[in-house]
């Protein structure tokens, strides 16, 4: 499964200096692409993809309950490029990942030259952004269906 993230108007895009791909924490305090996969129930699971290769996912039992780290068999193959006023982000992620989940939300941490930060999702709610509220998780995945 490939994720595409891509950012129009990047000229003041902060990237992460280019690191060893490997789990790290707090990820999302700068330019970070994430992704939410709603289960049935309250259950979900948060990725998080750095420009800088590293990556992390969490897993929650209802809304910001019962987060622990989450195990991933195979690590994400995270790729950035750029090309004049535009950044893409490539995640490749084992399909297996979608196993169980009914929802998705796909986020954007975006920081700019000078510190400022802006948060993208398919949806918001009212209020201050917050990607891990379920009405974020918008994108709907049909069932898979068996072989």
């Amino acid at each position: 499964m490939t994720l595409t993230y891509r950012v129009g108007g990047a000229g003041g895009l902060v990237l992460p200096t280019p690191a060893h791909a490997e789990r790290h924490d707090d990820l999302w305090k700068a330019t970070c692409f994430e992704l939410f996969l709603g289960r049935e129930g309250t259950s979900y699971q948060e990725f998080n993809f750095s420009p800088s290769s590293c990556w992390a996912t969490y897993g929650f039992a209802a809304y910001r309950e019962g987060g622990r780290n989450a195990d991933m068999s195979i690590a994400p193959a995270i790729a950035m490029t750029r090309a004049g006023d535009e950044a893409v982000c490539e995640v490749r992620l084992p399909r297996t990942i979608l196993e169980g989940a009914v929802c998705a939300g796909l986020t954007a941490v975006i920081e700019e030259a000078g510190g400022h930060k802006s948060y993208w999702a398919l949806a918001h709610g009212e209020g201050r952004p917050d990607f891990h509220k379920r009405s974020c998780f918008t994108l709907q995945l049909a069932a898979a269906e068996a072989p």
